[in-house]
């Protein structure tokens, strides 16, 4: 059949089978388990044991105490510590040089381990024979022995420093430690060495260097002292002359008198424009500052507040006003007269500065002639120094270097650049084979390795595979929509009688209901979005006012804001519960806002009762993430009545129009249920005349309907949407669902 075809396409793997298999078989993973901790055991018993032992180098420039300047040892410390350089030590380590020296030194080529590793084993001449391996016999025997020996020999940097590592393999404590001790000491000597020879090379050849220089040195000097006495270029400091010093001077002054001009001169514009403009001087630093204009101020200050205090008890004419009024003025004549005085007074300071200007000017002028004959005369003495200075640098530097490579002439005095800072130590435990975790890790490898198999095993005998189908999926949706609808005819009807009234009915019978009223035309009934505006027009055909079919506007509008108004009472709110729910399944993401005086709404939705809702919010006694909860029965939320006193949360009412924005901001469509509001309390929460308004009447009445219309056109809201109740095309599930 199809549908047991259908049921067998899609598989999913059975985590809990798997694991229960390797459990049933737990005594087969550990016997296995068992044999293979034990053989890595047994192995690492036979295993010769191999001992390491590592000597450290640290490779840093070093110098006896008693060398020259520390300039020339930061600057030759510079190439030597890169990482150019430590790698290049490390080569040197590894060459045959330092090697044959190492192992003539330890006459390794009588040692046992060496000559055994020079003989070819069986297998070997076995891939001999096969020319898949060169014999080693073809080599020579000091080619052999190297090759023993770098095989056992291992140099390295450590990471991240200039630490090179000497390590060494072998079978014996003792030698594993003297090999790299050994190799540490013959690469200290030959550093040594070739230090030694570069500082004698550079002695002979920098004495008739220098006495050449010092010749040209003094040469040199006298001619720069001659020009300057010649030419009275009198030296007030390394770079400046006297006529050159003085014109800087008087540029300074002249610099610092023109700032305290423009300045003053800024001043006293600002102070003349207030004046003329009649603006307040307070803001201006000149006329703050003056304590003439303080006390002014606080007279001023203190006469207002009398006037303003008397104003409140006495006439205008009274006699104490004039006379504190005429106080006043002459106050602020005062003032007046004072900033002018501030003016003048910065006005005056403006002209010394200009005077003061002129003189240094003047100055200027005369100095800069005067440096112009000294420039020229400088340049001869420029050219003198250059030569001079040049030819004493060069000199300095050779003497420096001599006298540093005469002082390291000494065999004793030339440290290689390279300290040992660890050396090797006989070694107690073996390198090589580490029981514990070689049995460990065989340990566990085994037990990993079973238990793979057994699941590999589950999986492909399908044991493990559990069947998920369109038919097994089916069956499960059904469960869950039969236990959906049955929770919610068992609560809702409850909720809803809590408060009945004439007329009203539960919402499991809102549909039998609303297609009775949709059998009847109401003349005069608005569409859901192609009404002309202003007029009503008696359907021809049946017109469909079920929540689908408004849901479906809402949607199609993009709607952000709606409000519902329910004139029949706690029935219209039910049909407006189902409203949100309907757009919550179509995937949009809504909220519902209870207004009404019953809660209608927060008892249809709410999981508890007593939830923190608008009134709470209002009040300021919760926060705005804590009042939107879950519907209990769809993906809508809901923001419930709350539970604070009514009468003092509308005393912040103002606020519910930002709270919509607020929640404008995070859903699709924001749902408000008024219950029997009138226009007045509708205005109130919107800001815009273009909100949704829509009168839910799952039981219309023409005359009700009529007059809520009329009244909402009036205050200029003009999309208006009658809601009847819901639309059976689905069957009593759906019905149900909805409700």
């Amino acid at each position: 059949m199809p549908g047991a075809n259908n049921s067998q396409q899609d598989v999913d793997i059975d985590l809990a089978q798997l694991f229960r298999a390797v459990w049933q078989r737990r005594l087969r993973v550990i016997a296995i388990t068992l044999v293979g901790a034990c053989l890595a055991f047994a192995v690492a018993k036979v295993v010769s044991p191999e001992y390491r032992s590592e000597t450290r180098i640290l490779i840093e420039q070093r110098a006896p105490a008693f060398a020259t300047t520390t300039q020339n040892n930061d600057a030759s410390s510079g190439p030597l510590l890169d990482e150019l350089n430590i790698a290049s030590q490390v080569q040197i380590l590894q060459s045959a040089d330092l090697i044959k020296q190492v192992i003539t030194n330890l006459k390794l080529y009588e040692h046992p381990e060496f000559a055994a590793a020079t003989k070819s084993s069986a297998l070997s001449d076995i891939l001999v024979m096969l020319h898949l391996k060169k014999s080693s016999l073809d080599k020579a025997p000091e080619e052999r022995m190297l090759d023993a020996f770098t095989n056992q020999l291992q140099v390295y940097q450590i990471n991240s420093s200039r630490v090179i590592g000497i390590s060494f393999t072998s079978r014996e404590p003792g030698l594993a430690a003297s090999v790299p001790n050994a190799m540490a000491q013959v690469y200290l000597s030959m550093q040594s060495g070739a230090k030694l020879d570069s500082n004698t090379e550079a002695t002979r050849w920098l004495e008739p260097e220098i006495a050449n220089l010092r010749e040209k040195v003094n040469e040199a000097e006298k001619k720069v002292a001659d020009y300057r006495s010649a030419n009275g270029l009198l030296q007030t400091s390394d770079s400046n002359t006297f006529a050159t010093q003085q014109l800087a001077d008087i540029s300074g002054q002249l610099a610092q008198v023109r700032g305290e001009r423009a300045n003053a001169e800024a001043r006293a514009e600002a102070v003349r424009n207030a004046l003329a403009t009649g603006r307040s001087t307070d803001t201006l630093a000149d006329v703050s500052g003056s304590q003439t204009i303080q006390r002014l101020k606080a007279t001023e200050s203190n006469l207002e507040s009398q006037i303003s205090d008397l104003s409140t008890t006495l006439m205008d004419g009274h006699p104490k006003l004039k006379s504190l009024r005429a106080q006043l003025a002459d106050i602020r004549q005062q003032v007046d007269r004072e900033t002018k005085k501030i003016l003048a007074s910065i006005e005056n300071e403006a002209k010394v500065a200009q005077l003061r200007e002129q003189q240094l000017v003047a100055q200027s002028n005369a100095l800069k002639a005067d440096s112009a004959r000294a420039g020229e005369d400088a340049v001869g003495l420029n050219a003198l120094q250059r030569e001079a200075t040049a030819e004493r640098q060069l000199l300095e530097t050779y003497l420096a270097r001599y006298r540093e490579a005469a002082s390291r002439i000494d065999k004793n005095s030339s440290p290689a650049d390279a300290r040992v800072v660890s050396k090797a130590v006989e070694p107690v435990d073996p390198s090589f084979p580490k029981i514990g975790p070689i049995v460990v890790v065989a340990t566990l490898a085994t037990f990993i390795l079973t238990s793979i198999v057994i699941m590999l095993a589950e999986l492909f005998s399908g044991r493990a595979l559990r069947p998920i189908g369109p038919i097994e999926r089916g069956v499960v949706a059904r469960k869950e929509t039969a236990a959906h609808s049955e929770t919610v005819i068992e609560a809702v009807p409850a909720k809803v009688a809590v408060t009945p009234r004439e007329g009203e009915m539960p919402a499991s019978m809102l549909s039998v209901a609303a297609d009775e009223t949709l059998a009847r035309e109401m003349e005069g009934a608005i569409d859901l979005g192609h009404r002309p505006e202003g007029a009503v027009e008696p359907a021809e055909e049946e017109e469909d006012f079920s929540i689908q079919s408004v849901a479906d506007y809402l949607i199609e509008r993009d709607s952000r804001l709606a409000i519902a108004i329910s004139p029949t009472g706690d029935n219209g709110s039910t049909a407006t519960v189902m409203l949100a729910r309907t757009v919550a399944d179509a995937g949009r993401r809504i909220v519902l806002v209870d207004m009404t005086g019953t809660g209608c709404p927060s008892r249809l939705m709410a999981e508890t009762a007593g939830l923190s809702g608008v009134t709470d919010l209002l009040c300021g006694e919760a926060a705005f993430a804590d009042t939107i909860h879950p519907d209990r029965l769809s993906d809508a939320h809901l923001v419930p009545q709350g539970t604070s006193d009514v009468t003092r949360a509308m005393r912040g009412a103002d606020r519910l129009s930002l709270i919509l924005d607020a929640l404008g901001s995070a859903y699709d469509i924001v749902l408000v249920e008024c219950g029997a509001a009138d226009v007045s309390g509708v205005a109130r929460l919107t800001r815009s005349k273009d909100t949704e308004i829509i009168l839910s009447m799952p039981e219309p009445d023409e005359n009700q309907f009529m007059t809520a219309m009329t009244e909402f056109q009036k205050a200029g809201y003009e999309h208006i949407i009658l809601m009847s109740g819901w639309r059976e095309e689905h069957g009593p599930d759906a019905r149900q669902h909805a409700a």
